[in-house]
């Protein structure tokens, strides 16, 4: 990459992605990306979650450079999408929509899968992580009163593990933070390659 990394900006208004960044104790910047999430025809979930967190992050570091705005910069890019069997859930339309998707998911395994690009001048990195998540057996009223919390509102799979959608989780294998909505071993190894190593994301060398 040209020069050393001296900012990070996250394509995204995820509150999760920000706030993981943030207990990092990393300088970082928020531009939201407007991007169109509609999936393709025949088009796999890990697929379109690579194709939107690379279109995030894109779509970012088109209007900074525009701007002039980008030396050094490094635009993080990233999406998450739920799957349960064939079915991906996204984000859940209203609350009846939320309800159904905790029943769907009551007592079984699915899969939390999220795509992260990063986007630097010489330098352009994606991964996708992927991590099972089983759910306790939820009742009627064990789901409706999670519902109404409205914490799961705005998330993929109707609910948030790091909120009081952990007790609705048995167990996890693979990346907790990845389900969270940022996998942040793949993105400190992405970071790595571009030219900002593990030494220096811990000092925050890199990024004054």
């Amino acid at each position: 990459m040209a020069g050393p990394v001296r900012k990070l900006v996250l394509a995204s208004a995820s509150p999760r992605r920000r706030a993981l960044l943030g207990e990092l104790g990393w300088s970082f910047e928020v531009r939201v990306a407007e991007v169109d999430e509609t999936p393709r025809n025949g088009e796999t979930p890990g697929a379109m979650a690579l194709r939107l967190a690379s279109a995030k992050a894109r779509d970012v570091a088109d209007r900074m450079r525009r701007e002039g705005e980008c030396a050094g910069v490094v635009f993080l890019g990233a999406d998450t999408v739920v799957v349960l069997g064939e079915a991906v859930l996204g984000k859940p339309r209203d609350r009846d929509d939320a309800r159904r998707m905790l029943r769907t998911l009551s007592g079984r395994e699915h899969t939390v899968l999220t795509a992260i690009t990063l986007v630097g001048e010489e330098c352009e990195r994606s991964a996708l992580e992927s991590t099972q998540v089983t759910f306790r057996p939820l009742d009627d009223a064990a789901v409706d009163a999670y519902a109404a919390t409205g914490e799961g509102d705005d998330k993929a799979g109707a609910y948030a593990i790091q909120g009081h959608g952990a007790l609705l989780v048995e167990r996890i294998s693979g990346c907790y933070f990845n389900v969270v909505g940022l996998p942040l071993h793949r993105l400190s190894v992405l970071l790595d390659e571009c030219g900002w190593n593990l030494s220096q994301q811990w000092r925050m060398e890199a990024m004054p």
